[in-house]
């Protein structure tokens, strides 16, 4: 697949700097690793590193053409006509190479967006929960859908392991690309506030987008400088939106609506009477062996009960949410309650099925915030002892093992003090930091290293009615030391343990 140079800028406001811009190119990149003869080299300025200082290396690797900042400064024009005279290499510079990434992707691989129904969700949390959600909703519709996040990328139905959670530009576009080449008709996907700001989802426009909340997350110097500039990130999806959905219930819920309105219709959700989709009541219920809510909905496209199979007011937003999209874009309401009965998401809340009477659930929660409100959650469903297998990272927030600590021992019955990813780190260390937490709490623990055993123990300890939660890696199919990386599922293990005590039983 080439181009000419000149088809990719399109109408992009660019400069001619040295060079043809007839020059033909096969491939584009941001990354000097990936630089090819005969493609395209787009100068980035990453979190730590400038792009634009690998110009020499991407030369020596063959590229046609390079894009730079109108604005970059280490090299001046006399060097950089030299480099091109010598490599026969042209040069353009353009106002926002960012920008000019999107762009230039989308052309390249023939603005594959414009065949698939495009759905964005963006907000703090519940991104990936909803996003499956809805897969699994158009799924179950017959609708042929992709999906782009943090777990994972499915395309064509083939599930690819995710880098990012929004990818950049030219990844995003040949990802879309892949989904429009095997049939897809639609793709969800999780929009980050980086993602928006940094032009990685630019001239992509999304027939629904969701925001579903705010909360004191990504605010770094190498993220976002405070809480308006990541809400500023975020409200940009609106700008290239037809409709806009809404949880009118959160903290800028009504801020949001209001931005949002100036570019798109809107619709919102949550359970307060004025939202368009909500639900009026709800209902703590096992079904089929799932823990779940029964909630009555009402909204403009469905009116009626739905069950959700997962636990939690949280998950009664992010399926309100689903629910919403899924009108819009004129889904049968009875294939809505099929999928939101049995939805899964890998790491959210996941159950691992057994006949031991034990709700077992492995969980993404990684910092004390998002222990503390599963926790929380979970109290509200369990009939019997909250039992809590947990570890912080290594070379990770030494304050965070603590606050963990702290939140594990105040709420669980029992909690298992483990590993997770102590990579250069002694993992006693980390267990160590994290029972200061505890121990003040007067909660009890039983501190094992090793995160199989741990697993193995909290299932053996539970009865029937007791809730083993599984918290800090979720979705992640490994573990990482010091010297070596492992494969380790949390929600395989505990599998294994159940499939293991079965087998025992049924022999004894």
């Amino acid at each position: 697949m080439t181009h000419t140079l000149r088809s990719l800028i399109g109408d992009l406001n660019y400069r001619l700097i040295a060079g043809n811009p007839d020059t033909e190119v096969s491939q584009i990149s941001y990354d000097s690793r990936q630089a090819s003869p005969s493609g395209v080299f787009v100068c980035i300025h990453g979190h730590i590193v400038d792009a634009h200082s690998y110009i020499p290396e991407v030369i020596s690797k063959g590229v046609s053409a390079v894009v730079i900042n109108n604005d970059e400064n280490l090299y001046d024009r006399d060097q950089i006509l030299e480099m091109s005279k010598e490599s026969d290499v042209t040069f353009i510079g353009v106002d926002d190479t960012r920008i000019a990434l999107a762009k230039m992707s989308i052309a390249f691989y023939d603005h594959p967006a414009s065949s698939l129904q495009m759905i964005g969700i963006t907000g703090t949390k519940g991104k990936t929960t909803t996003t499956y959600m809805i897969y699994n909703i158009f799924a179950e519709a017959g609708k042929k859908t992709g999906l782009i996040g943090t777990i994972a990328n499915i395309i064509g139905g083939e599930i690819k392991q995710a880098k990012r959670t929004t990818p950049e530009a030219v990844d995003l576009q040949l990802i879309l690309k892949e989904m429009a080449d095997t049939g897809s008709d639609s793709c969800v996907m999780e929009v980050s506030s980086l993602g928006l700001a940094f032009g990685r989802v630019y001239g992509i426009d999304f027939q629904v987008s969701a925001f579903t909340n705010l909360y004191p997350d990504h605010i770094s110097a190498a993220e976002h400088a405070d809480m308006k500039e990541y809400l500023e990130a975020k409200l940009l999806i609106f700008k290239q939106s037809k409709n806009a959905l809404v949880n009118l219930d959160c903290s800028v819920g009504r801020e949001v609506v209001d931005f949002a309105r100036d570019h798109c219709p809107v619709y919102t959700y949550g359970l307060s009477e004025e939202c368009d989709c909500r639900a009026v009541s709800e209902i703590h219920i096992v079904r089929d062996g799932i823990n779940g809510t029964e909630i009555e909905l009402r909204s403009p496209w469905y009116n009626g009960t739905v069950f959700i199979g997962l636990p939690g007011r949280f998950n009664i937003y992010n399926a309100l949410c689903a629910i919403a999209i899924s009108g819009l874009s004129g889904i049968p309401f009875e294939e809505v309650r099929r999928a939101l009965a049995k939805v899964a998401v890998p790491g959210r809340l996941q159950n691992v099925p057994n006949h031991m009477g034990i709700t077992a659930l492995v969980d993404y929660a990684h910092n004390a915030a998002s222990l503390e409100i599963l926790l929380d959650t979970l109290r509200e469903y369990c009939t019997g002892r909250l039992i809590t297998v947990f570890g912080c990272g290594g070379n990770r927030s030494g304050t965070r093992r603590t606050e963990m600590g702290r939140v594990a021992g105040r709420l669980s019955d029992l909690t298992f003090v483990t590993s997770d990813n102590p990579r250069d780190e002694e993992p006693m260390e980390i267990i160590n930091a994290i029972l200061e937490g505890i121990i003040p709490t007067g909660g009890k623990f039983i501190v094992e290293p090793d995160r199989k055993t741990a697993i193995e123990k909290a299932i053996m300890e539970a009865a029937p009615g007791d809730f083993v939660i599984i918290a800090g890696k979720g979705h992640e199919n490994y573990q990482i030391f010091k010297d070596q990386v492992i494969h380790f599922d949390d929600a395989e293990t505990a599998a294994e343990v159940f499939s293991r005590i079965t087998d025992k039983r049924d022999r004894g």
